[in-house]
């Protein structure tokens, strides 16, 4: 498995992954799927902070963060996204992809990453428990897709 910065090149990848979630799941309360020029400039914002995880020239699954709220005194502090194809799920692929996360936000200065979880994603929840982050608190009904109202589950770690 390779490690890399994303590119516009893997755009259709990720696009591949990331709406069937937006539109099919609870894992993220948007219900606006992603579009490849907004995704191109996601991917141009971020930089080295917009990474794919990629084996044999397939993308597994990306990782990105960006600000957590706007205003100079959070911008130590950076929320992220960790997102994988369904069949690399439990390979390792997302602890991988944190990790460079990680060594990224050093690198750039940041202090916290924050991890914003639906509360119906139980896998993504272990996930951030078994890399580190702790858990800070319970939004009730924070978010509503679905029809229904879910809870937001955040995550800290000073990476």
């Amino acid at each position: 498995m390779i490690l890399r910065r994303a590119t516009e090149a893997d755009i259709p990848a990720i696009l591949a992954i990331w709406n069937p979630l937006i539109r099919d799941t609870s894992v993220t309360f948007t219900t606006e799927e992603k579009t490849q020029e907004g995704l191109a400039a996601e991917i141009a914002a971020r930089g080295d902070a917009f990474v794919v995880a990629e084996d044999a020239g397939r993308v597994l699954g990306f990782a990105g963060f960006g600000a957590f709220r706007a205003g100079p005194g959070y911008r130590h502090t950076a929320e992220h996204t960790v997102i994988l194809a369904t069949d690399a799920r439990g390979r390792g692929t997302g602890r991988a992809l944190m990790a460079r996360l990680e060594e990224v936000a050093r690198a750039r200065g940041i202090h916290t990453l924050i991890g914003a979880v639906s509360g119906e994603n139980a896998g993504a929840i272990a996930f951030h428990e078994a890399v580190g982050f702790a858990r800070a608190g319970v939004l009730p009904e924070a978010g509503h897709k679905f029809g229904r109202w879910m809870d937001l589950v955040l995550f800290h770690k000073h990476p």
